[in-house]
């Protein structure tokens, strides 16, 4: 009875198909992996670069390709007929020598590139690779076979025409060696293509390799486990190397931060990192995220990987204000009373004083009283205020904290909190030992045993103190992910700061943005280092795509009205095009234009989401349209800090304001369009 690996380009053919070829495909495929009768079989393709390929005739005119060793057949992809015989005869499969890891080559490309390759070398110029030898470059993974091709090399834009035919294992260490790095760099590049480290590495030995390479096959013994691959979106399934190595890492000695850009797979780190702290049974795990719609989409998609119902239980998903909210209402034996927005707004413009506006008060409470929980004027007096432009002295201090002290009073009188008081308060009821409060029947301080935290650059040192206080510090207690480059709120903190001393890891690939969006996407919030999560800036550098796609499209109007139409018109050609719904979203910066828009499309007969930029927080679409990116819209002026009141208050709400376009547009795994109608917004890059 054969044996089954998934590819997960398999998966993506698969769901290419049209619905009833998807289905004869998938039957087929259970058929084969049950030996059942009527299964397709192995056919043996000519002139193939690779004796163990063959293809399986999986419906009409549609084969799927495979590569076997032993029992154990490697289902590639599918494609109509034609294209499954040309790919089987293109591409050649091995093992990288110096990881272990499975490659797959284009070699009929490259043979055909070679001779323009060596008209090039013909011109001069110094050889690419000259100061490496053959033993260097072989000891980093190149491959023996490609090392001719190398000579013929004399720019780095030679080595970059070939990286679409490369494997990226081999690809990645060749580029640092390009730019000029050691072997040292090249190494770390290759090292960053692995999961685990293999110890004896047989270049024959395609199905060890392939156990090695999580990223490129799913082995499925029996036909749940087939079926479950089959209807699993691929994240479920497939994790790159350096996810698949962060979640999966056994223990972690003091708390981890992992960063990384739009796309580059933080939440699905998280996601599985939570499963496997489930599936070990050591205690409670919080997932826990910052806003409950968040909250809600990483639910569902939990139950998506963990199948297993006692394990699923043994995982509560949250957001910090309701985790806040329960721990002081169980303290209290009542649920606390929040202030109103719209009355806190009140409040403050009540206890303006003077050059103090309500907004600034607001602003010197939430980011520096308490952020780092300041209780007394001497604390206050004493307190750095980072983040802050105006300068204050001591009695400034003293009349800012006096009017301060008034909202305080006012809120606590009328028996009214915030939700960053609940936090601080709930951080402080833990830290005095209050009980398990998840019903234990051994007393305990902390709630759980494990936190995973998912957008962590939009929480707030109070919610750092509280779930630095609901988890004790011990191996494997807190997992984050974030990235201070798609902050939506202005909350600026160093870990280290709030005693969460993390360990930090970067991913640097986006594996959902094509390069031409990513590159847009940077330019548009701007390549430049962002604060918080970890002391210092982080900056965008080595961040990068490695697929290609098309260019954004921006265009302008002349009047909200064509613009709206445009819209319309664009969207209802992405549906004949045969994208589906699901995988389509517009957003705008305003309310009054994500009603606009919804009501257009829906006299349309389209319903596709529509939602605010904020909306789009964690969600990816194949298609994305981001409207009203305007001057005078975006960025919004109501979110601004006057210059004269704030400058640095103003810069930082202008990098908020860029920080949110750029979360929206980078959704877009597909096809990004952007629209205005007059002048542009000032993000939009030239």
């Amino acid at each position: 009875m054969p044996r089954l690996a998934i590819s997960p380009e398999f998966l993506r053919g698969l769901g290419a198909l049209t619905r009833p070829v998807r289905r004869d495909v998938a039957v087929a495929v259970r058929r084969f992996l049950l030996n059942a009768s009527a299964a397709p079989h192995p056919e043996r393709v000519r002139n193939c670069r690779d004796p163990r390929v063959a293809t399986l005739r999986l419906a009409d005119r549609h084969r799927g390709v495979v590569v076997r060793q032993e029992d154990v057949y490697w289902l590639l992809t599918v494609l109509p007929d034609a294209e499954a015989w040309a790919y089987a005869q293109r591409h050649r499969f091995g093992v990288n020598t110096a990881v272990g890891i499975v490659e797959i080559w284009d070699a009929e490309a490259l043979e055909r590139i070679e001779p323009a390759l060596r008209r090039a070398s013909r011109t001069g110029g110094r050889p690419l690779f000259e100061n490496w030898c053959d033993a260097d470059l072989l000891n980093v993974g190149v491959d023996a076979q490609l090392l001719p091709l190398l000579r013929l090399m004399t720019s780095e834009s030679h080595l970059a025409a070939v990286e679409p035919l490369l494997p990226h294992s081999q690809y990645a260490p060749l580029a640092a060696l390009a730019r000029g790095g050691s072997l040292t760099a090249a190494w770390r590049e290759l090292d960053a293509c692995r999961s685990r480290v293999a110890d004896d590495i047989d270049p024959e030995d395609l199905l060890t390799a392939l156990r090695r390479s999580p990223d490129r096959a799913a082995f499925t013994a029996d036909a749940a486990e087939l079926e479950r691959v089959l209807m699993l979106p691929g994240w479920c399934t497939f994790l790159y190397p350096p996810q698949h190595t962060y979640a999966n890492w056994p223990a972690y000695e003091q708390p981890v931060l992992i960063t990384g850009g739009a796309g580059t797979g933080k939440t699905v780190t998280a996601l599985h990192r939570a499963a496997l702290l489930a599936r070990a049974a050591t205690g409670p795990v919080l997932l826990v995220t910052f806003s409950q719609s968040l909250a809600t989409e990483l639910s569902a998609r939990l139950d998506m990987i963990i199948d297993d119902e006692v394990v699923r239980k043994r995982v509560e998903v949250g957001n910090v204000d309701r985790m806040a909210h329960r721990i002081v209402a169980e303290a209290e034996g009542r649920a606390p009373a929040l202030v109103s927005s719209d009355d806190l707004a009140g409040l403050w413009q009540e206890a303006a004083v003077g050059r103090f506006g309500g907004a600034f008060l607001l602003r010197e409470w939430e980011q520096v009283i308490l952020a780092q929980d300041l209780r007394t004027l001497e604390e206050y007096q004493s307190a750095a205020r980072p983040g802050r432009g105006v300068r204050l002295d001591a009695e400034a201090r003293t009349t800012v904290w006096e009017a301060v002290q008034q909202v305080v009073r006012h809120l606590r009188e009328s028996g009214r909190r915030t939700l960053l008081q609940l936090a601080s308060e709930a951080a402080g009821l833990l830290g005095r030992a209050v009980g398990d409060l998840l019903g234990d029947e051994a007393p305990g301080r902390e709630p759980y045993r494990h936190i995973v935290v998912d957008e962590a650059q939009d929480l707030h040192p109070a919610q750092w103190r509280l779930l630095r206080a609901a988890v004790p510090t011990a191996p494997n207690d807190l997992f984050i992910v974030g990235d201070p480059h798609q902050r939506m709120f202005d909350t600026r903190v160093a870990l280290a700061d709030v005693g969460i001393p993390a360990r930090q890891f970067r991913l640097k690939i986006s594996h959902r943005l094509p390069a031409e969006i990513l590159s847009w996407g940077v330019r548009l919030r701007g390549g430049g280092p962002a604060d918080g999560l970890v002391a210092g800036n982080a900056a965008m550098y080595g961040y990068r795509a490695l697929d290609y796609g098309a260019r954004p499209m921006v265009r302008g109007y002349v009047d909200a009205e064509a613009e709206i139409a445009g819209l319309v018109s664009t969207v209802a050609e992405w549906l004949e095009e045969g994208v589906p719904t699901a995988e389509i979203a517009v957003a705008a910066r305003t309310s009054d234009l994500v009603r606009t828009a919804r009501t257009a499309l829906r006299e349309a007969g389209i319903t596709v989401k529509v939602t605010s930029l904020h909306g789009m927080k964690g969600l990816e679409f194949r298609r994305v349209a981001v409207i009203g990116v305007a001057d005078g819209i975006v960025p919004a002026p109501d979110a601004l800090t006057p210059a004269d009141e704030d400058p640095t208050a103003r810069a930082h709400d202008l990098q908020r304001e860029r920080g949110l376009l750029y979360v929206a547009c980078t959704r877009a795994g597909e096809l990004l369009y952007v629209s205005y109608s007059g002048r542009a917004s000032p993000f939009i890059p030239a």
